[in-house]
């Protein structure tokens, strides 16, 4: 029956994973069961769609389901599907590697996290289910075979850093995971799993709603007549409903039957923090249960992430990450959706162009954002967890999604100098808005310490006025392509020119403004001159009050920050000149225009020009071009002074 045998190791990564879930300690290792079943459940759906594309593959799906045998003798638990089944390179593949992003995050987190019910809610988040089997079993035996190929694959390990794989000839189609169970320690939350009764109460807790069914072979006793013996008959029986929650309305279904269900669709841990049924009727019919995640998942901003939308076609399973129902802004969000009138041999590349998925699309969007702004306006401390976790994606819809700009706009919310700590609506921004304001002020930066000891922000705190503080990198790019909310445009304090006096204020201070234009004009030129390399003009400034001197840009010009982003991903950046600002009541500033207009010591003013660009180009969080040159300026300076 059997042919080649042959021993592997498991990746070190795996090895080390391994350890950590086998040796910590969890409070709920009935876990194992849920993540077992999900697995089949998703291998019968995946032969049932394999079967409608593919018309020569020769299987029987007439009785597709799940059997969970218990033999009570040898302590093992078998959990057995007659699924699409695994190859043997599948079987390295997804058993003896962990073959997704994320290894080594999973196993940081483990380390990190404070106590056993965070540890456990990890398994399903990391997609790692099937090595919660060795929390229960010291061995764990998979045989296997790929539904259209004629030989099986068995693997086996005890979970200690090696594992075999085994060529079999003969093995019915699909998986089965033969657990060799530990011994029962309630004290550590290893329960009895040779208990039917125990059994039942996992599934029915945990996997009732799967839609396929359930088996168990269950002893039934007979209550005997006076003087006969009972009768112990073993009897089939399916132990879940087989409910899909979808097609069921919201007052049909307990709210721990959507907390299981979103668990067993994201293979997450969290609890959801808003449920979205959905019913369509008309055109276009479709049925919808949606998920808003109570915790960002981890590759929330990986390349490689999958999308969380499972895409059904009269309750027949099509495909787990459907990447057309959604914007990309709204990957975080879960679910199912269940179409009436596509094909089932339907592909990614017929999906994009479908009218009918690109009308289901904007639908889902809009209730989705409408339940984000109902969040918002009713329930603000589940909306402050909201944004805490997707507000970074969110934000990336205002960019990519002019259709709901207004209302993402509406949802967002951003840090300000308003409070150290909250964050504001730009309807309230609006509001606290001093009379005669006309734009929304916002500083772009790394971080709110270095933008608000930003010289561009000195003269908005002089007048009180509220600056909204960017720090997320999608910030760089959607202040770009919004121009404005309520009618109020949207102001960089670090680009253009900025006036903040009244009309009253600019007549009276006119006069001096000219004087300044004039007493420091012959420097204003100078300082071109002198530092044309790297700036294109130098002007008075209106926003400086304590500095001697910032950098801006021009209205649309590239900020530093996202020069730097660009950078850092490996595009060229063409080197772009400012504009140097200087404070005329500096002592600095107004010591340099003496010096400049006495032509004393030229080699001496230019290197005092230099240090005076460095020095702004630092205090806006700015890289210096020949940082070498700049320590040795200041060096050779401040030993002047000693």
């Amino acid at each position: 029956m059997t042919a080649h045998t042959e021993q592997l190791e498991f990746q070190a990564e795996t090895r080390q994973l391994l350890d950590l879930m086998v040796h910590s300690i969890y409070t709920n290792k009935d876990s194992f069961l849920r993540e077992l079943i999900s697995n089949a459940s998703d291998a019968l759906d995946k032969l049932r769609l394999e079967s409608y594309q593919d018309k020569d593959l020769n299987v029987d799906v007439s009785d597709l389901h799940i059997e969970i045998d218990i033999d009570k003798a040898a302590r093992t638990l078998t959990i057995r599907d007659n699924g699409i089944g695994m190859s043997r390179d599948e079987v390295v593949d997804l058993i003896g590697t962990l073959a997704k992003s994320g290894t080594a995050e999973v196993r940081r987190k483990l380390k990190e996290a404070k106590d056993a019910a965070a540890s456990e809610e990890l398994i399903g988040q990391f997609g790692i289910g099937f090595y919660s089997t060795f929390m229960v079993a010291d061995k764990v035996t998979l045989l296997t075979r790929r539904a259209g190929e004629d030989h099986a694959t068995r693997w086996e390990s005890t979970g200690e850093g090696t594992y075999t794989l085994e060529h079999v000839n003969e093995a019915p189609q699909g998986s089965s995971v033969t657990l060799h169970l530990m011994p029962e320690d309630s004290e550590n939350g290893l329960h009895d799993y040779t208990s039917e009764w125990k059994i039942k109460e996992l599934v029915k807790k945990y996997s009732d709603f799967i839609a396929w069914p359930i088996r168990m072979d269950v002893a039934r006793t007979s209550t005997p007549a006076e003087g006969e013996e009972p009768e112990v008959t073993i009897e089939t029986e399916t132990i879940n409903s087989m409910k899909a929650l979808w097609t069921r309305s919201k007052d049909e279904v307990s709210e721990d039957e959507y907390k299981e269900f979103y668990k067993h669709v994201s293979h997450a841990w969290d609890e959801p923090l808003e449920v979205i049924p959905m019913k369509a009727e008309g055109t276009f019919e479709y049925q919808a249960l949606l998920f808003i995640p109570s915790t960002a998942p981890f590759d929330l901003f990986m390349r490689e992430r999958k999308a969380g939308i499972h895409l059904y076609v009269k309750r027949v399973f099509i495909m787990d990450d459907c990447e057309e129902l959604v914007p990309d802004y709204l990957r975080f969000v879960k679910g199912v959706v269940d179409a009436q009138d596509l094909s089932l041999n339907v592909s990614r590349e017929i999906l994009q162009q479908d009218r009918q998925i690109a009308a289901i699309r904007r639908r889902l969007t809009k209730k989705v954002l409408s339940t984000i702004k109902d969040m918002k306006a009713n329930e603000p401390e589940k909306y402050s967890t909201f944004w805490t976790e997707f507000g970074r994606a969110l934000k990336e819809g205002l960019m990519a999604d002019a259709d709901n700009r207004k209302t993402l706009l509406d949802i967002s919310s951003f840090a300000s100098t308003n409070s150290e700590e909250g964050v504001t609506t730009l309807a309230e921004y609006v509001e606290r808005m001093k009379d005669g304001q006309e734009q929304i002020y916002f500083m772009t930066g790394e971080s709110r310490h270095l933008i608000e000891s930003s010289p561009h922000m000195e003269a908005f705190k002089a007048k009180g006025l509220e600056v909204l503080v960017l720090t997320d990198p999608v910030d760089e790019m959607w202040v770009d392509a919004v121009s404005d909310f309520d009618g109020k445009t949207f102001q960089s304090i670090a680009k253009g020119e900025v006036d903040l006096d009244t009309e009253d204020e600019k007549k009276a201070a006119e006069a001096e403004r000219e004087e300044k234009e004039k007493e420091f004009g012959e420097l204003l030129t100078w300082l071109t001159e002198t530092l044309s390399d790297d700036i294109k003009e130098t002007r008075l400034s209106t926003r400086l009050t304590t500095s001697a001197a910032c950098i801006v840009g021009d209205a649309f010009s590239m900020s530093p920050t996202l020069e730097k982003m660009y950078k850092a991903s490996g595009q060229p950046v063409p080197h772009s000149k400012r504009i140097l600002e200087l404070n005329p009541e500096h002592p600095l500033v107004s010591g340099l225009r003496e010096a400049q207009a006495a032509n004393d010591n030229a080699e001496n003013l230019t290197e005092t020009a230099q240090l005076l660009y460095g020095m702004a180009l630092l205090a806006e969080g700015g890289e210096l071009s020949d940082p070498a040159h700049f320590t040795r300026l200041l060096a050779d300076r401040l030993a002047r002074t000693v």
